[in-house]
């Protein structure tokens, strides 16, 4: 089975973080067809994602994506028994190698026993009779012949040994190269028919919307909300600019999904997991839930104990709010703060360009980090630029720690428009 080497490199991460969720606002602000149509980039979008399951022949309504699924079961299958007949070979490997090293240790110590055995017992006959002599030399001839014994016994066990398990390692070898070639050709074989899909798919496109144009188009009834559209929630500049971050950091779930699709299927079907996959994923998603923040707050899907609040008056809810703020402020400043050094540390981290996140730390006062910074802190070939992770994707982690700083503060922006609400509200009293 062919395997993948792929590993995503990291501008490609920062610039698919960016782009994507662009794209996607894009898209989804475009007006909706009256009718329903299948759309031909679409359907080469889910070939792409999805062909060797068939996907893109069951967006299209054709019974046709059934020859997919038994192919790709089949590699699962074929995949699945070659691991297990490389773990077998793998074990049979490790007895051989433990029989053959019991052969070379014992041959040459069973040698060398019997090439001494009978001076030692020239020896034994040499000391008199009750002597110290003779019992060390007993000794000495019962020590070799326990040797020759024990080794000759091992030797036979180990001998006896290769010879079984050389046919069996011959074995689970071929049967390993079996299944590998089995789950190979059945690839083969689903990339063949998406070949033959890719070229056919326009006209596919075209004959499905045609089996659809005689029908009539039920509209779509979409039930209301029993919230009100985030729009209406934004009220100023701070608000819209949360909206915008949330909905923004929203599409990178789609991103997910793509992502976590192409492990299984390296790891499933290329018998190639990937070493960057889960790593950046979780990264995302921490970024994610720090940008969204303020969102929820806006929008408040915080969760929230409300058993007295919920019945309050709009006034005396504000005047809460008020009161709590307080916490909310402590929180919020804190987060910042903090973020903002773990920031200036990433950046700093490792070989002397410690000048910046010292200040930061407030270690040292604005002045003498003015006065001491020049070029040589960004540009000094001993200074590694910035914290990266711990495993063999090594993806610079300062970007993560700058985007803590802007999660907590977007939050203390929000938590100020709010604080402005509802000071208003308490004024007008509703």
């Amino acid at each position: 089975m062919p395997g993948l080497s792929f590993t995503l490199p990291h501008w490609l991460y920062w610039v698919g973080l960016i782009a994507f969720p662009a794209i996607a606002m894009v898209l989804a602000r475009r007006p909706r067809p009256v009718e329903r149509r299948y759309s031909t980039i679409l359907a080469y979008m889910i070939l792409v994602a999805g062909g060797i399951i068939g996907l893109h022949r069951f967006y299209l309504k054709s019974l046709v994506g059934l020859i997919f699924i038994p192919i790709f079961v089949f590699i699962l299958w074929s995949n699945s028994s070659e691991q297990h007949a490389r773990t077998l070979q793998t074990d049979i490997i490790n007895q051989m190698r433990m029989a053959e090293r019991i052969v070379a240790r014992e041959e040459p110590r069973v040698s060398e026993a019997e090439a001494a055995l009978d001076g030692l017992r020239a020896e034994l006959a040499a000391t008199e009779e009750g002597s110290f002599a003779r019992r060390s030399a007993e000794k000495k001839v019962e020590r070799a012949e326990a040797t020759i014994e024990t080794g000759r016994v091992k030797l036979t066990e180990a001998r006896a040994a290769v010879t079984e398990i050389a046919p069996l390692q011959a074995a689970a070898s071929e049967k390993r190269a079996f299944w590998s070639r089995s789950a190979a050709w059945a690839f083969y074989v689903l990339l063949a028919l998406v070949a033959i899909d890719a070229v056919l798919l326009p006209g596919l496109v075209r004959r499905a919307n045609d089996s659809i144009g005689d029908e009539p188009v039920v509209p779509v009834v979409i039930e209301p909300e029993s919230r009100q559209p985030d729009p209406a929630y934004a009220t100023n500049f701070i608000d819209r600019m949360s909206l915008f971050c949330g909905e923004f950091v929203s599409y990178w779930a789609v991103i997910a999904v793509f992502v976590y699709y192409y492990e299984v299927i390296a790891r499933y079907v290329f018998d190639s997991p990937t070493n960057w996959a889960h790593e950046s994923m979780y990264l995302m998603f921490g970024m994610q839930y720090l940008i969204a923040g303020a969102y929820a707050m806006l929008t408040e899907a915080h969760v929230r104990v409300d058993i007295f609040y919920a019945n309050f008056s709009p006034r005396r809810k504000a005047i809460t709010d008020l009161l709590t703020s307080v916490f909310f402020f402590i929180f919020a400043g804190t987060l910042m703060v903090t973020s903002f050094i773990f920031a200036m540390d990433a950046i700093a981290v490792p070989s002397g360009n410690g000048l910046i996140s010292s200040w930061a730390r407030g270690e040292i006062p604005t002045v003498e980090m003015l006065s001491r910074f020049d070029l040589a802190q960004f540009t000094s070939p001993a200074i590694r630029w910035g914290e990266i992770s711990f495993n063999e994707w090594e993806v610079p982690l300062w970007p993560m720690k700058w985007v803590m700083v802007i999660g907590g503060l977007l939050l203390v922006l929000q938590g100020i428009s709010k604080l402005g609400k509802d000071i208003r509200t308490v004024a007008r009293g509703y």
